[in-house]
Formats: structure tokens, sequence, C-alpha cells
């Protein structure tokens, strides 16, 4: 359920942030500045100018970070069509159609997106709306708005050109990469990517001060957020939650990750995060997860292919993770407390299936949580998530560590068992009960003959098994 154009993704700060009223010190931002053209006498001056300025940022990002120019480095000016002509081919070429409307759907059936929601116009519209530069890793160039002025823009340079150092010394791209098809990993190793630079960019405002991000206090990097110009980005503005928080995470929780590593020595330890990468995103929300090797369960989902039959195609199947199972909770609970409920993430996995003729879905997901009691506490207010997330809904019946009710697409069930819970979306008893025996699980509380008697059992008690399921 990843978003589209990661590389694309890694330009969204080029016009994001200010940083510079956050920490008091001196240092440009990058501006918002209609797109023109430049006249023909004006261009050799303007490219002569970028080219000057991008070197001596550059060599400053260079003594910054300790990463050593390995090899010369291309650099360009590019038109706001050039821009956008690039995030539709990165689109292209990191997922084909087929995946993408896979991601949108998936991201549908958590409740996350809207019905209908067209992703990918969406994305390019957003990604290309005020870009002004960034880093292509397969080029291996730097090209920046050629609308912009270069003594505007040493910011978007300073994050830039730090992930152009990057690539030369531990090729980006290829790491990136390797964290597949774990979807949550692969965003964890975005956050190291896009903190690092952010780290970068925040030291590069303070170089003079004789200070850097690891002599300031504590300080929440959300705070940043509150720099964006949403009023002046009309797409990001529209956006649903979800699609700003994805966009916003690696940057945010990316700094606060990497501050976290810098503190203890500096730029030499940062590095060695890209020998050791985080392995989920609970590790990038909670660095000390990190730090002592924390690493989430290995969760596995039976196959629903031979009991669906050959009317049904899976569209995906994947890794939520602690951030993508906060950002279904936030959707329905709050902020608070999805965050709350979120952090006893231990492993999960999901699948989505459509039906080919009809389109509609089913959603299967498995979550391990840190501990029964945790299990326990997710059962009883993602119960209430799913109330909300339904509203159409009958025959309900509700138990300890049993939930299920009819909704005009399919029956919704969620189920604890010892520290783990499953959810199914859109199917039907038949399949549920084949699915929870795949997993070894007691039987779950059949539905009275009469459903209306269901109102009369839910105050029936029923204790979670001691028992535990097998792997």
């Amino acid at each position: 359920m990843a978003l589209p154009s990661k590389r694309a993704q890694r330009a969204f700060v080029a016009w994001s942030f200010g940083l510079g009223c956050c920490f008091g010190v001196s240092g440009g931002r990058a501006q918002d500045k209609p797109a023109s053209t430049p006249h023909a006498d004006s261009k050799a001056a303007n490219n002569a100018e970028f080219i000057a300025t991008a070197d001596e940022v550059l060599q400053q990002m260079s003594e910054i970070t300790g990463l050593k120019l390995l090899s010369p480095l291309k650099k360009s000016l590019r038109s706001r069509e050039g821009i956008r002509a690039y995030v539709i081919k990165q689109m292209n070429e990191e997922k084909n159609p087929a995946e993408r409307y896979a991601d949108a759907r998936t991201a549908e059936a958590f409740g996350l997106l809207p019905k209908g929601f067209d992703l990918d116009s969406f994305m390019v519209n957003v990604l290309t709306e005020q870009i002004e530069g960034l880093y292509d890793p397969k080029a291996q160039e730097f090209y920046i708005a050629d609308w912009s002025a270069p003594d505007e823009q040493r910011m978007v340079m300073a994050h830039e050109l730090t992930h152009a150092l990057e690539d030369q010394h531990f090729h980006i791209e290829a790491w990136s990469r390797a964290a597949k098809p774990n979807e949550d990993a692969e965003l964890a190793r975005d956050a190291v990517l896009e903190g690092s630079a952010m780290a970068a960019m925040v030291d590069y405002l303070m170089r003079g001060t004789g200070r850097s991000l690891k002599d300031l206090p504590e300080f929440d990097p959300a705070i940043l957020f509150d720099q964006l110009d949403v009023q002046n980005t009309p797409a990001l503005k529209s956006a649903p939650p979800f699609i700003k928080d994805a966009l916003i995470f690696p940057y945010i929780s990316g700094l606060n990750f990497s501050a976290a590593v810098l503190k203890t020595a500096g730029w030499p330890a940062l590095s060695a995060v890209f020998e050791n990468p985080p392995v989920s995103t609970q590790q990038i929300l909670h660095p000390a997860l990190y730090k002592s090797g924390k690493t989430p369960a290995t969760v596995l989902l039976p196959p629903l292919d031979k009991m669906l039959g050959k009317n049904w195609a899976k569209l995906d199947e994947n890794i939520l993770g602690e951030f993508g199972w906060k950002e279904v909770l936030k959707q329905f609970l709050g902020d608070d407390r999805g965050k709350t409920l979120a952090a006893a993430w231990d492993g999960d996995r999901y699948a989505t299936y459509e039906q080919k003729e009809t389109k509609k879905l089913i959603l299967a997901t498995r979550l391990h949580l840190d501990s029964g009691e945790h299990a326990a506490r997710f059962f009883g207010q993602y119960s209430e998530a799913l109330e909300k997330k339904h509203s159409e809904r009958s025959n309900l019946l509700r138990r300890p560590n049993f939930f299920q009710f009819d909704t005009p697409d399919g029956v919704a069930f969620l189920y604890c068992f010892g520290d783990s819970c499953v959810t199914m979306e859109g199917a039907n008893r038949k399949l549920f009960d084949a699915f929870t025996r795949v997993l070894e699980w007691p039987s779950a509380p059949q539905p009275p003959e009469h459903p209306d008697a269901a109102k009369e059992k839910t105050a029936a008690t029923l204790f979670f098994p001691t028992w535990q399921p097998a792997p």
C-alpha cells in the first residue's frame, strides 16, 4: 500500500519546510515563484550561477556530513514541465498500473482513501505543485527548477545534495530496494534517507553558530509541519489525512530518528545506520527500539485463493507496520488513541482480494501485539473503529474476544486470541471459519439462531484462551 513515486517524494521537502525560523538562524528558504520561461540571454547566466552555487553548497554538505565527493556530480536546470514528466516517468518505472491500482484499492479497503479516489492523478499533482529541485539516483544528477533564483535555493540544495553524497557512498537506490517486498521496512529506509538529509539541512542552516543538531535540546520535529504553506499548495490542502501523513512521515519522524542517532557520536554514527538499517517504522518512531535491536515478529496469513475460487484475485499482500496501523486507527479513533494502540504493534500482515466482475473487496489482516493485555485492549477499541467505518450494519454479535456484524458489502469480523488479532471484512462466516481453522485457532462463537437474540447475550463472559496459536 505504498504511495507511488518514492524518488519524486524525496523532492517534497524542496518546497515544504522552512527551518530558519524554527531554529532562529539565518538561511535561505525555498520560495514559491510563479512559473515563467527565462529569456534566452539569461539562461546561460542563470545556469552558470546555479552551477557555482550548487558546487559551493555541495562542498559545505561534504564537510558537514563527512562524506567526500567521490566523482563529479551532474547538475542541470529543469522546467516545470520537465519535473512533471520526471514524476510520471518514475511512477511508471517503480510500479505498473496494476500495482498502483492495488495500492489505491487496499488503502480504500482500510478506509484510508475515499472510494474511487484517483490516487495516480492526485500524486502527480501534489508532487509537482511546487517541487523546486531533486536528486535522481538513477541518473546520478541533481537538478532544480529553472524559474527559481539560485540564492533562494540553498536549503533545497543542502537537502538534495546530501542525497547525492549518500548515494555515492551507500548507493541509496539499491539500498532502499533491498528492503523489498516489506513495504514497512522500505518506508523505514526512506525515513533514514529523508531524515538524514533533513538533519544535514539543519546543520547547514546552523553553520557559523558553533552548534549543530546534536547540540540542540530536545524538540518536537512535528513543529516543522507548521512551516508548510498549505494555502499555496491546493493539492496538498485537499489531500486525505493518510496521504499528508505518509508524505510527511519520512521527513519528520526520520529527522527525529536521525537526531537521536546523531546525539551519540555525530555524523559517523548516522553513516553506520546505512550498514545496519532499521527494519520497521516502529524503530523509526521509537529510536530506542532501534538501539536495543528489537525486531517485530514474523506474521503469516493463510492464503485465501483456493477458498475464494477462480472469480477472485489477490490484489496485495504486505505489512502495514506501526505507522500504517497508527494511520488506520487515527482515521476512526483520533490521533492520540491511534498512537497509543499502534505502539503495541509487534508484527502484522494483510491481504486484499477483489472479485473480478463486481470489484467487491475482501480485506484480511493478522496483527501480533506485544502482550495479551494489549490484544484485549486492541479488540475493545478496534471494534469501535469498525463500527465507525461501517455506518450501515446489522446482526451484531459481540463477545469479549469476538465481534461480527453484517454490512452491505459482506460481514466484518474481529477475533483476538492470546496476543494476536485477526480481522476480515467483506467475507462470509464460512470463509472466516476456514481462515481461523488454518490458523489452528479455536472456533469463534457462533451467531444465535435469531439475530435479535444477540442483544441479550452481549453481557456473556468469555475469557481469552491461554493456549497460544501456531506461528
